[in-house]
Order: structure tokens, then sequence, then C-alpha cells
């Protein structure tokens, strides 16, 4: 585990995936702490595909690859080296392992950096092959809601600083299925309610927002999430579970119609031979 802080803000990082698991903030925990009765995770590393496959998997120059949801990132062992009391990156290489499943040679780094009350996570994928690379990289930080145990789920909401409406593409089995559905928002503010996530994910797709505030009018503690630079989000929670995860997204799920080739995959990135591709999102917390 790497440790970073200041005086306020602590931060607990996991070699193996590059994994939060713990934001403390003057002593309260803002991260969920991976309860296995609702979902045994903190906050994994999306790379190189976000959600699911059709049928699992992908075809790269006629061969067949298969991958699970979310990619392998998030259950790799990383390189960590603290670069700073505040500072740390942690770095995953291309290897014979990837390579049969992922046929690019790569470095991820992620860069983990505090300032003040804020935490700043930076994806930075480097292209070491002869030829243009094709993925896709994002993040699932869930926060815990209620911050204080007093309160309960519907006592938070989220605000969003463009948006006064949100299109939500459904999923079937995990892919996107054309359906759509509109969350009419209350003054740019969605009310938190276990019920939003029974039918899965809320997948949003070239949203106004870049910013999205946690709070509660009963709780003098939440956080202000900001994703510049990332065309998809998805917000979820497993069944009843008292967290929300907020997730920046640079690729999505497969649509049920989608004919397997990679490089026709929606939002996928595509990056040059030898290119360095960066992108950063941030939470502060009050």
């Amino acid at each position: 585990m790497i440790q970073i802080e200041n005086d306020q803000l602590v931060v607990i990082v996991s070699e193996k995936g590059a994994e939060l698991q713990s934001i403390k903030l003057n002593a309260i925990e803002y991260l969920w702490q991976a309860d296995p009765n609702y979902w045994a995770k903190h906050s994994p590393v999306l790379f190189p595909i976000i959600g699911e496959l059709k049928d699992g998997k992908y075809i790269f120059d006629n061969k067949e690859y298969h991958l699970p949801r979310h990619g392998f990132a998030r259950d790799k062992m990383f390189e960590a080296k603290q670069t700073s009391s505040n500072s740390a990156i942690f770095t995953l290489r291309s290897n014979a392992d990837t390579l049969s499943v992922y046929p690019f040679q790569f470095i991820l780094r992620i860069q983990y950096e505090i300032k003040q009350h804020t935490l700043y996570c930076s994806y930075m994928v480097q292209n070491i092959n002869e030829k243009d690379m094709y993925f896709s990289v994002g993040g699932h930080p869930a926060f815990n809601v209620p911050l204080n145990g007093k309160l309960q789920y519907e006592d938070y909401t989220l605000a969003f600083n463009k948006d006064t409406a949100l299109k939500r593409f459904l999923l079937d089995n995990g892919l996107a299925n054309d359906k759509t559905e509109t969350l009419e928002l209350d003054d740019k503010k969605l009310h938190l309610k276990s019920s939003l996530f029974y039918n899965d994910a809320i997948v949003l797709k070239h949203i106004n927002s870049d910013k999205i505030k946690l709070y509660s009018d009963k709780d003098p503690h939440g956080l202000t999430f900001t994703f510049e630079g990332f065309p998809y989000f998805g917000i979820w929670a497993a069944k009843d579970a008292p967290f929300v995860c907020l997730e920046p997204w640079c690729g999505i799920a497969d649509n049920i119609h989608h004919n397997y080739q990679l490089k026709n995959k929606e939002g996928i990135n595509q990056l040059a031979a030898g290119a360095t591709w960066k992108r950063t999102w941030s939470v502060e917390l009050f």
C-alpha cells in the first residue's frame, strides 16, 4: 500500500489495480470500504475496455480476442513509486499475458496527487507499438452515501453544473440496446434513491456537465467531482447499497448491434505509434 497525505487529507492506494483504498478528510472516510455483501471493490481502474464486450469478444486484424467486463488492469499488479509525500505514480506495462488478450504494447501510468482538499487522478497511456493503438480507459470510484451515519441515502443529491435533464442510455445484460429514457432534474439536481439503479447503471453520453456535487442539506460534508474531457459518464450503486459510483469514462460498453471490430467500437480512442494520451478527474472534499 502507498499512502499520500497533507495536513488534512490522507489517501491510500493499493499496488493491485492501482486501486484507491481510502480517502479521508479530517478522519472522515469518503471512499466506499468494499463491503462484499454489496460490492467488494473501492475504485477499480477500467482499461483497456469499459463495460461489456458483445459476447465477451472483439476482433482486431482478423483475430478474435476475449476480455472480461472492464478489462484487465484492475486485476494486475502495478509498479508503485511515491514521488513526494502528496503524489504517487503506478505503472503497468504490457507483457506476454496482456498481449495474449490485447495485441498492443503499452505503458499505463496512473498518478494520484493531492492538493489541499482535492485528489487528482490522471490516466496516461503511452503507445509503444509501431502501429496505432485502440483503447478505452476510465474510473469507477465509489463514495459513501450517507457520509453521516445518522442520515439516509435519500437525504443526498447529485447536482450537475450544466444539465437540466439527463438522457439515460439503457442496458441489456450490460450492452447498450438503443433504448433511452429521460431523467428530469430538479433545478439541475438528481435526488438519490436506490431504485435509480435497480436496472443497472445510469449511462450518459456527451453530457454538458463536467462537475457533479454530492451533498445533503442535512450534512456539512460532501464532495465535488470534476471530469473535463471524459465524453461518457456512469452513475451506479449495487442494489440498496450505501454508496454511489461516479464513473468518468473515455469509452463505453458495446452496443447489441456491434460488429465486434475493435476499430469500430463506440467511444474507442485511437493513439498513434509513440504517442501519449492523458486525462484527469478530481474530487474535492468538504
